[in-house]
């Protein structure tokens, strides 16, 4: 039996930062690929949108419906591994959490990822979650199959031999193209990475970028505003042996410094802006370096407690100093307050159509403002230096762009289109978002 609830006032959902609610007619959690489509059929012929949420970890409302939302609560689990092959298929309402520990318990690894596990692995790929790296890319250009429940209540196999161009599409899909039931990601044998977190002045690290990408694996870092500070993080394929942070410098660093200390600045921040600047400098100049070894994915990702809003534009890898730069002069000029880090990440391109890494190298800049603390002005000013760079806005985070300026972004912007239209004429799976960002 499918589990489904009215949609009544108690049955509302919100995302994890929660800027996003809503309230649809129904709501169901299917077992099963053959429930879902039976679902989506039923939803359809009575004229009813359809969307599929994950944890809601999108800052965006791409999963938004008034109409069948479905959960991903019981659609979850690993379906197979094949060590032959260097591939794992995965429900897709599993989270990242519980594939990486699968994965570990058998020796296995994703190459890349990004920095949090609480995602189901549809919702990640599906708005182009990415992490860092010099040569490894997203999470969505490690598919090498998935299954796709369409508008009509059919169920298509899609891979680079079959129904090869949905595949190409759908790894990252904005849930356009129908509703994701497995993916099948490619794996290797589960490898160590040594992380070297380390403070340097924002001179050096933007003078030095470029090589810090070319000597490094993955390289990411932080720069806090009204300061001088940023935290470097080098991250590299190591032979061991394993020496993870202890247990209690772990707790400190992770949970003590990085969300509970933290959080009780921010809401310092919030109450008392005009301190921001005199806390940034302090939490700058008390920033310290530590080097750790541990299986890939427990450095790849951290916990994050703090609840905030973000905004991440994609750039060409050789715009993304002078971007900086233009913030950081943005946020002197306009006497802005801002408590939260800027993050800088890089990908290499890849091939996905809707991917902001598509056709080329890229560096990522993320801003962020603490939940409850305005921050319009800070990401209008943002876009618009991004923008400017030729930037193109991660899909499941905040920004204002359209279809008009997207489509001019994306070299295969109309080729997605045009699947959409054989694939949801109807647009069962539509909603405002993907109204404003794909067009009708």
């Amino acid at each position: 039996m499918t589990e489904r609830t009215t949609g009544t006032s108690s049955s509302a959902w919100r995302n994890w930062a929660g800027n996003v609610t809503v309230r649809p007619e129904r709501t169901a959690a299917p077992a099963s690929a053959e429930e879902l489509a039976a679902l989506v059929a039923e939803a359809a012929a009575e004229g009813l949108r359809v969307k599929a949420v994950g944890t809601g970890h999108s800052f965006t409302a791409a999963a938004a419906t008034d109409g069948l939302l479905i959960r991903p609560d019981r659609l979850t689990g690993v379906h197979a591994i094949d060590r032959a092959a260097g591939t794992v298929t995965v429900a897709a309402g599993t989270t990242v959490r519980r594939l990486n520990e699968t994965l570990s318990a058998h020796g296995l690894s994703l190459a890349n990822m990004g920095d949090i596990m609480e995602q189901t692995v549809s919702g990640a790929v599906s708005t182009g979650t990415h992490g860092t790296g010099r040569d490894s890319a997203s999470l969505a250009t490690q598919i090498t199959g998935l299954e796709l429940v369409t508008a009509g209540g059919s169920r298509l196999t899609c891979s680079a031999s079959e129904n090869a161009d949905v595949f190409a599409a759908a790894r990252l899909g904005l849930g356009a193209l129908g509703v994701i039931t497995a993916i099948t990601f490619a794996v290797e044998p589960e490898f160590l990475l040594r992380a070297r977190e380390e403070p340097m002045p924002f001179d050096r690290v933007t003078a030095e970028f470029d090589q810090l990408i070319a000597e490094n694996e993955h390289f990411e870092f932080f720069w806090f505003p009204h300061t001088d500070s940023c935290t470097t993080k080098r991250n590299n394929r190591s032979a061991g042996p394993a020496a993870p942070p202890g247990r209690v410098g772990g707790w400190v660093e992770d949970e003590l410094l990085a969300n509970g200390l933290f959080q009780a600045v921010c809401t310092l921040g919030r109450a008392v802006p005009a301190a921001v600047p005199g806390i940034a400098k302090v939490a700058g100049r008390a920033l310290s370096a530590r080097t750790y070894t541990d299986v890939a994915y427990k450095v790849f990702t951290s916990p994050r407690r703090v609840r905030f809003l973000e905004m991440e534009y994609a750039l060409p890898r050789e715009a993304a100093v002078a971007a900086l730069r233009e913030l950081r002069a943005m946020i002197e000029r306009t006497g802005l307050r801002i408590g939260f880090p800027v993050e800088v990440r890089t990908a290499p391109a890849d091939d996905v159509p809707l991917s902001t890494a598509y056709g080329r190298d890229t560096a990522y800049l993320a801003v962020h403002t603490y939940r409850g603390t305005p921050h319009r002005a800070y990401f209008t000013a943002a876009e618009q230096i991004m923008t400017a760079h030729g930037g193109r806005p991660h899909w499941g985070k905040l920004h204002s762009r359209d279809a008009a300026h997207l489509a001019g972004a994306y070299p295969r912007f109309a080729e997605f289109g045009a699947l959409r239209d054989r694939l949801d004429p109807q647009r069962v799976f539509g909603n405002d978002y993907l109204r404003r960002v794909l067009g009708a």
